[in-house]
C-alpha cells in the first residue's frame, strides 16, 4: 500500500496515525502540495481531484478523501464501534468535521502559518465558524472521554488532526479544558502505539 501525502496536512496525518496505530504495512510517498506535486499528470491519473491524501492499494485501486480512507483502513478494528448506532454517530462526527470544523480551523491555520497572514487578516466568518466548532467539541467532551462510545474511534482520529493545531490558526484552546484533556488522551494513545511499533 502506498500513502501519498504531505504531513503539513492534518488530513494526511489522519491516515498515517491510523496506519501506524493498526500496524499496517505501507510506503509513504511525500507529496509537496505547496510545490504543486498533487497537480502533476501522474498524480492526477491516480487521484483526479488532485488532493491529498490518497492511497494506492497493491491491486492498483485508489482511494481519496481522508475520512473515507481511515474508515476503510479501520474496518474490522476497534477503531470502528461494533454497535451500529455508535458507528453511525462516528460517521456523524466525520461528516461534521469536513463540513463545519476543517474548513475553518485548517484554512485559518494555512493562512497564518503557510501564507504568512497576520491573525487579524483572517476571514471573520471563518473565524466565527471555527470558534463555534470548537465550542461544540468543548461542550460534548465535558461529559465524555471520547467522542463516541467508551474508547478511541476513527472520530477521535479525524478531529484530533486539526484540533491539535488550532492555535496555529489563531484559535485559543486555553479556555477549553475539555478539548485540551481529550487531546492529551489521544496523544498518549498514539504515543503508546508508536512505542509498540518501535519495540515490536
Amino acid at each position: 500500500m502506498r500513502i501519498y501525502g504531505d504531513l503539513v496536512s492534518g488530513n494526511c496525518l489522519k491516515v498515517k496515525i491510523v496506519a501506524d496505530y493498526l500496524r499496517l504495512s505501507y510506503r509513504w510517498v511525500p507529496i509537496d502540495i505547496l510545490k504543486g506535486e498533487s497537480r502533476t499528470p501522474d498524480y492526477l491519473s491516480r487521484f483526479p481531484a488532485g488532493q491529498v491524501p490518497g492511497v494506492e492499494f497493491e491491486d492498483g485501486r485508489c482511494l481519496a478523501q481522508s475520512n473515507a480512507i481511515i474508515r476503510y483502513l479501520s474496518r474490522g478494528s476497534a477503531l470502528i464501534p461494533r454497535d451500529a448506532f455508535l458507528a453511525a454517530k462516528m460517521d456523524e462526527w466525520l461528516f461534521w468535521e469536513q463540513y463545519s470544523h476543517e474548513p475553518a480551523i485548517a484554512v485559518c491555520r494555512f493562512d497564518i502559518r503557510y501564507l504568512g497572514k497576520p491573525k487579524e487578516a483572517r476571514d471573520p466568518a471563518r473565524v466565527a465558524r471555527g470558534e463555534a466548532a470548537l465550542d461544540v467539541m468543548e461542550r460534548h467532551l465535558g461529559d465524555v472521554e471520547w467522542l463516541v462510545g467508551e474508547e478511541l474511534s476513527v472520530a477521535d482520529v479525524s478531529l484530533f488532526a486539526y484540533t491539535q493545531w488550532a492555535d496555529e490558526g489563531g484559535f485559543d484552546l486555553a479556555a477549553r479544558p475539555s478539548i485540551r484533556a481529550w487531546l492529551t488522551r489521544c496523544t498518549n494513545v498514539f504515543e503508546r502505539a508508536d512505542h509498540r511499533l518501535k519495540t515490536g
